[in-house]
């Protein structure tokens, strides 16, 4: 029997291996403690967002943006040709390499990232086909008709 750390029975869920291996990463970065780079994510209306990362001192090509597996991955990697030829009295302000995972809905789409005033800014998208959207099912209409009213049309008029 697996023991999950977050002490729940896994063998009460089938099916659910990618779902406790996602909890139990988050439950493992959560712990360690290490927020960087802060991030912010911002619900535009209800589908669209934006994740905003502070980024200041890196410039687009230190930095990488992958979605692979249904995770959206944004890499740092800070120049150290600046770092050699300084020397800080105080250096206060973080520049060092990250790695910052955020897991994604099947429907997100990623429209897009810029980097402006030290943040980088990426455009998310919730796009659910409409064989996925709630419908309602005429009562009485077995085999009746072939057409679909989506939950979100108008059907009371």
């Amino acid at each position: 029997m697996t023991i999950s750390k977050l002490h729940v029975p896994r063998s009460l869920f089938v099916g659910f291996e990618n779902l406790f291996e996602d909890l139990e990463r988050i439950h493992t970065s959560a712990r360690s403690g290490d927020n960087y780079p802060p991030h912010n994510v911002i619900k535009i209306n209800d589908s669209s967002f934006e994740i905003e990362l502070a980024v200041a001192g890196f410039k687009e090509d230190d930095l990488r943006v992958v979605v692979k597996d249904g995770i959206l991955h944004v890499y740092g990697c800070a120049p150290s040709d600046r770092m050699d030829k300084v020397e800080y009295v105080h250096k206060g302000i973080s520049s060092r390499k990250f790695e910052k995972s955020f897991r994604i809905s099947e429907f997100v789409v990623i429209d897009g990232a810029c980097l402006r005033d030290g943040m980088l800014v990426i455009q998310l998208r919730v796009e659910v086909p409409e064989e996925k959207r709630p419908r309602e099912i005429k009562i009485g209409s077995a085999g009746a008709s072939n057409k679909k009213t989506l939950l979100n049309e108008d059907i009371f008029n």
